[in-house]
């Protein structure tokens, strides 16, 4: 009946569709070459949005970014009529049948356009030939960082765009809008970055065998989040050189105590040291951390060195006064600092001691000691040796040797002046 055939037509899916390729007329031009060959070259507007930056690598020195590629020409071999003047979109299996620019990236590494659940690609053609074509793309390019105030640094990257086969006198790139070509997500963030700021700009490219190019630059800089730095380096840092200075206030004839404690800091020192290098790349100058580390580094090495100075001159200073005395004479007669070294005891100088040289304990040669010279020690000497262990603090002022006293105003007041030097510095 009439009314069936009526509602047949106006049923639009019951029509045959039309062929892009016939719409477009794609087989009655050549799209090997680019719109107005021979003539003037043909500006291709881009705008970027990024997405998101996915990575920062300090020991490869590049950064991967997610964006969308957007390119704006007008290629007047695809106008088609249109009454309603509405634009066609058209998803990637267009694109190898049509001209579209050759952009590509400058310092790239890796990249590739996302293909799931089909490829990330769209082009938009409007009646008077003007093309959109659109790309999501994630890419890893070179970043030429400078370390020389790491991890107190900015650093300063950027994402190059140019034509690999049309130089300036056939294609022109230029950004879309100005500086408003250039937008992000609002919550792009990293794990050790700030992201200050993100720029457009443009400039020319030169190849001394095919000529000019016009380049656009997409800029960021990226400030490094410090407090990570501080808690896994400055301040086990800080930490190792203070507990150094602990072995100033330590007894000088207490050997094993003060030797292990400057040995157990030095090598803390290099563990943290290697283990801050081991994530950075090799670099052939001095970084702001390779600086603090090892000034830290030289403090502990010092307080070692210290009481080196320290025992050689206390022993010096015993073996005088008991030459003074008469009582250095003997084969097995030593001083408080050899038998200190040998049985890792405190003993008293006024106390004679007359032990062998290797004894089991620190006991048994107290006992020893003891009941040699029992004839010879009155009773106050005796109460004051049995209160030793109550003034231990008064002990330790009495024994201790000039430099100590020195080192422990000296050290403290240098590296003070060095941490406000340091962070006025970099920061």
């Amino acid at each position: 009946s009439k009314r069936e055939i009526k509602m047949r037509k106006l049923d639009s899916t019951k029509v045959r569709p039309v062929k892009s390729e016939q719409i477009l007329h794609i087989e009655d031009h050549d799209f090997a070459l680019r719109p107005g060959f021979g003539g003037s070259p043909i500006p291709v507007g881009i705008d970027v949005q990024v997405e998101s930056i996915d990575s920062i690598s300090e020991v490869d020195m590049d950064f991967t970014m997610t964006l969308y590629l957007r390119h704006y020409w007008k290629d007047e071999r695809l106008s088609f009529r249109s009454n309603k003047n509405k634009s066609m979109t058209f998803d990637g299996r267009l694109i190898k049948k049509i001209w579209v620019p050759d952009v590509f990236f400058v310092h790239s590494k890796r990249s590739f356009i996302h293909d799931t659940t089909v490829e990330n690609i769209m082009l938009r053609v409007y009646p008077d030939g003007n093309v959109l074509f659109s790309l999501r793309i994630t890419v890893s390019a070179m970043c030429f960082m400078d370390f020389s105030r790491f991890p107190l640094d900015t650093q300063n990257c950027s994402l190059e765009l140019e034509s690999y086969a049309y130089n300036e006198d056939d294609l022109m790139l230029y950004w879309k809008h100005g500086n408003k070509s250039l937008s992000t997500d609002e919550h792009i963030s990293l794990s050790q970055f700030f992201i200050e700021e993100f720029s457009a700009s443009s400039g020319l490219a030169f190849y001394s065998s095919t000529g000019w190019y016009n380049r656009l630059f997409i800029n960021f800089a990226l400030r490094r989040h410090i407090f990570f730095f501080v808690l896994q380096s400055y301040f086990p840092a800080m930490l190792m050189v203070m507990l150094s200075w602990v072995s100033f206030w330590i007894d000088r004839r207490a050997v094993p105590a003060r030797v292990s404690l400057g040995i157990t800091t030095v090598l803390t020192m290099s563990t943290i040291m290697t283990g801050v290098s081991a994530s950075m790349p090799q670099v052939s100058y001095i970084k702001a951390v390779d600086v603090y580390l090892w000034i830290s580094f030289l403090f502990v090495f010092l307080s070692v060195i210290e009481y080196a100075a320290v025992n050689y001159l206390t022993t010096v200073e015993e073996r005088k006064q008991l030459k003074k005395r008469g009582k250095a004479s003997g084969m097995y007669s030593m001083d408080a600092v050899q038998a200190m070294a040998f049985d890792g005891c405190f003993h008293d100088t006024d106390v004679d001691m007359d032990l062998p040289p290797f004894p089991d304990s620190c006991e048994e040669s107290e006992t020893r000691a003891s009941q040699t010279n029992i004839s010879n020690v009155d009773t106050p000497r005796l109460k004051r040796k049995r209160s030793l262990k109550g003034n231990v603090g008064r002990i330790i002022l009495q024994n201790n040797h000039v430099i100590d006293t020195y080192s422990r105003i000296i050290f403290p007041s240098v590296y003070i002046v060095f941490n406000f030097l340091y962070w006025g510095l970099y920061i």
